[in-house]
């Protein structure tokens, strides 16, 4: 993608995930925006935003963040949200091991407390250890957590699976959790 999509992406991710106030637009219980109304209020924010470029950016993100409606007149992004939207996802047994990625700075609080969502509705998991690294490398030197999902998911916790392939938790206890090295 080019610095004009990457920048659109991330202003996605900011209003359809975090803050939708900041341009007036409403998101659905299920976390839906209408694409005519964001279009509106994104380039009456000074964000300019056309149908083409972000039909553009929804098919070209490689996290695939953002979902649109099968008659493409509403969107949302598929996961990370801290705003409330209920994602109708079902209860889904996991892998036997999943993957979290952190920057070693993270390494003391996450020995006492384990993996907590913070501002987030949930904890991401990744499905695998490359995937989990590229994202511990967005917040310093990466360190790759093995998240025991089984064991997890035998003790009562719920696990979920993004429309994008993350995986999302409550919360992970530290008992769950190797891979501090």
């Amino acid at each position: 993608m080019n610095r004009h999509h990457v920048l659109t992406s991330k202003f996605l991710s900011l209003i359809l995930r975090h803050n939708p106030e900041k341009i007036g637009l409403v998101l659905d219980t299920e976390g839906w925006a209408s694409v005519p109304e964001l279009l509106r209020l994104a380039n009456a924010a000074g964000h300019p935003l056309s149908q083409e470029l972000l039909l553009d950016v929804v098919e070209r993100n490689d996290k695939q963040r953002f979902a649109m409606s099968a008659d493409g007149k509403r969107i949302r992004a598929n996961q990370g949200h801290s705003v409330q939207a209920d994602l109708g996802l079902a209860p889904t047994e996991p892998p036997e091991h999943l993957y979290h990625g952190t920057a070693e700075r993270n390494l003391a609080s996450i020995r006492r407390n384990g993996l907590v969502s913070g501002s987030r509705n949930h904890v991401h998991l990744s499905p695998d250890e490359a995937t989990a690294t590229k994202v511990g490398q967005r917040h310093g030197r990466p360190v790759v957590l093995i998240v025991d999902a089984t064991s997890m998911h035998r003790s009562g916790h719920t696990f979920y699976l993004s429309a994008n392939g993350v995986w999302l938790v409550d919360r992970v206890p530290p008992e769950y959790l190797s891979g501090f090295s």
